[in-house]
């Protein structure tokens, strides 16, 4: 009899051990910003890569002009049986409703860009605020999109914009350390090619914009990535959301 109470409460001691450890693990991971749900690497909220342990690559696309190209590269996506993320500004936005509703059509997911390409990361409290949802209305009254994924203009955010953003139910995103394209600055499509493909590994959101070097990059870069073995793929898909 005492055996078998011993053995009763041995096992009780063992599970509850079991859990205490589960639960430190848990903490431990979240307090150093890994998403142990899907292996996401996340810091201080803002979201740098998807799953890491997935073959999942992400283009993502930052939308505040280039209006011009974006025909030829929704065709060049479409081609490649490829749907990724646009993030939008408001502004744009404004101007080319018609070539947003074309995007989201297409299949693609639709991401905030703030309305007027503020530096978030310096702007009051308030006027991050104003950034976000007022994009986040417009789009919705536009295209009927509730918006999730909130990308900060040049990458520039504070702690009070990731709070905001999250109060607003937005994820925080950021392009994977090593992955941005540049081509707002350099206009030739070799260097674009070569910063989109250099290093990739999985769970990566490689950042880019609608310009004419990009544009005639996009083909290679889709095949050279899908023949490395990689499924290109939107941020929430990467991110396993």
């Amino acid at each position: 009899m005492k055996t078998k109470i011993w053995t009763i409460n041995f096992r009780r001691f063992a599970t509850n051990a079991i859990i205490v450890i589960m639960l430190a693990t848990i903490s431990v991971l979240a307090f150093y910003g890994v998403n142990y749900v899907t292996s996401a690497k996340m810091y201080n909220g803002v979201y740098y890569s998807g799953d890491e342990t997935s073959n999942k690559v992400t283009l993502m696309i930052n939308v505040y002009w280039g209006t011009e190209y974006l025909d030829d590269m929704l065709q060049i996506l479409e081609d490649n049986d490829v749907t990724t993320t646009f993030f939008v500004g408001g502004t744009w936005a404004v101007q080319e409703s018609n070539m947003l509703r074309k995007i989201y059509e297409a299949g693609h997911e639709i991401g905030n860009h703030g309305y007027y390409h503020k530096d978030q990361g310096i702007i009051s409290a308030e006027k991050n605020y104003e950034e976000i949802l007022n994009t986040h209305n417009l789009v919705k009254s536009l295209i009927g999109v509730e918006m999730d994924l909130f990308a900060p203009p040049s990458g520039s955010y504070s702690k009070k914009t990731v709070e905001i953003a999250s109060e607003l139910g937005y994820k925080t995103i950021m392009w994977t350390d090593g992955c941005d394209t540049i081509d707002w600055r350099d206009k030739d499509s070799e260097i674009i090619y070569q910063r989109a493909i250099k290093n990739c590994k999985g769970g990566d959101f490689v950042l880019m914009h609608p310009t004419e070097a990009t544009k005639n990059a996009l083909d290679r870069i889709i095949k050279t990535l899908k023949e490395k073995g990689f499924e290109l793929c939107t941020v929430s898909e990467n991110l396993g959301i």
